[in-house]
């Protein structure tokens, strides 16, 4: 527990450090496509668009994946992929050997969601994110990540948000229309990687907590959900791994393909959100990933889940997902993406629940984004059993729309303001609980440094 604290503390110390030198040096930002290096190319690249890289310091920065010889720009959460045309920004900084790269984000939030079960809040969430890679000579790369968050201050109970629901504040009574807040450690994580030749490498990847491989790019890092403060109702279904506090990952990689496995704790958080949960690796996944151009990124995973639910830890499940990431660029400085994902949970009854979502963001230029989503979900979570537990299952669905200005402050801070919009559908007998369809706005201050 004491080294968990202590790489931590390294770990913001290095971040805000890294991000106070760049910002104080007025480096300028570098978003707009530029060449992938030659090490990164594939053989057949030559129907690939040329490719964003990443903001950089110098001529020494590595272009490339520290899990094999792809662009930078495909990494996006764990070891997940993005479309080649993401972006990848950060501050970078050499510390001998290693490169560091560092990028924080901050949103001030005030939440209103209406009806009997609705509520207000003003809570702030976000992410500091640091990472620290060295390149040996014998063509293997050791890259250590860590993620903290401010959720924890938020509260047990998260934010209200109408429809969602998993985990609980107490220990005792699910959270039911509210989004549970993550935890401080959102990512301790270390990989190493060897390439066995220009288009092929295996990579393992371990967590405390970490992101097994399964489902797309959790919410918070895909290009089309992260500039919305609101979490996807969807979550469950989809990414909710994406804080485990224990994971081992296997990864082979060839060209534009990769499979991957992981072992991992299929517990989700309790509610101490400051702390550090027991590891323990009974669950398992696998993931096949496919880029087949620069702008595409399709995935399928399969998870056997042991016992997800603090509430009810005599109960498995198996879950799949699939889903379709593209991206394309805009002019100079623009860029718009989209996600089409499904997700399925299975419980040890045979039982069933299926979770659609297709959300977007445009960003046409440095200081406007515009993004949506709608989702739909089978759910039987909003209405307590009548001898508790899960009451009966019901179709809910979401659709939300919202915008942020942004105004560089800085070469390398970005201020912005920004807002949405939410209408929710429930069926017939949820009416009386919800009064009739309920809406939900959001409005939010962001500061970015990257």
């Amino acid at each position: 527990m004491t080294a968990i604290r202590t790489l931590a503390g390294l770990s913001a110390g290095a971040s805000l450090l890294a991000l106070a030198n760049a910002v104080a040096a007025q480096e300028p930002s570098h978003h707009h496509p530029t060449p992938v290096p030659s090490d990164a190319q594939h053989a057949d690249h030559q129907d690939h668009d040329t490719k964003p890289s990443a903001t950089h310091v110098g001529h020494d920065m590595p272009m490339t994946s520290p899990y094999g010889p792809w662009p930078i720009t495909r990494d996006a959460s764990g070891t997940s992929w993005q479309p080649d045309l993401g972006e990848h920004g950060g501050v970078h900084a050499a510390a001998g050997d290693w490169t560091v790269m560092s990028h924080a984000v901050l949103n001030l939030v005030y939440d209103t969601q209406s009806g009997p079960r609705g509520g207000d809040k003003t809570f702030v969430s976000g992410m500091l994110m640091t990472s620290a890679r060295r390149d040996l000579d014998d063509r293997s790369t050791l890259n250590l990540r860590a993620m903290l968050s401010p959720d924890p201050l938020m509260g047990k109970n998260g934010y209200p948000l109408l429809l969602a629901a998993g985990e609980t504040a107490d220990g005792v009574s699910p959270l039911v229309d509210r989004q549970h807040p993550h935890d401080f450690f959102m990512e301790l994580s270390a990989s190493y990687s060897r390439r066995l030749s220009d288009k092929d490498s295996i990579y393992a990847y371990v967590g405390l907590p970490g992101e097994p491989a399964f489902g797309p790019p959790a919410f918070m890092h895909r290009m089309s959900a992260m500039d919305s403060p609101e979490a996807p109702i969807t979550h469950h279904w989809l990414d909710s791994t994406h804080i485990v506090f224990g994971v081992t990952t296997l990864g082979w990689a060839h060209d534009r393909f990769k499979i991957e496995t992981s072992a991992f704790k299929g517990r989700e958080p309790d509610e101490e959100r400051w702390g550090v949960d027991s590891p323990r690796l009974d669950s398992w996944s696998v993931r096949a990933s496919w880029n087949p151009a620069a702008d595409w990124a399709a995935q399928l995973s399969y998870a056997d889940v042991s016992a997800p639910e603090q509430l009810e830890p005599d109960e498995d499940e198996t879950k799949w997902s699939a889903s379709v990431l593209h991206t394309r660029r805009l002019a100079a400085d623009g860029w718009w993406s989209s996600t089409l994902a499904w997700g399925r949970k299975t419980n040890d009854h045979g039982e069933s629940k299926d979770g659609w979502l297709v959300e977007t963001a445009v960003h046409p230029n440095d200081r406007w984004t515009v993004f949506g989503r709608a989702e739909r979900i089978e759910t039987d979570e909003l209405v307590p059993g009548l001898h508790g537990g899960h009451g009966p299952l019901y179709t809910v669905s979401k659709a939300s729309l919202g915008l942020v200005r942004d105004w560089r402050v800085a070469p390398r801070v970005r201020l912005g303001l920004g807002g949405l919009y939410a209408v929710n559908q429930v069926p017939g007998p949820l009416e009386p609980l919800y009064g009739g369809d309920p809406d939900g706005a959001m409005v939010f201050v962001r500061l970015k440094i990257e």
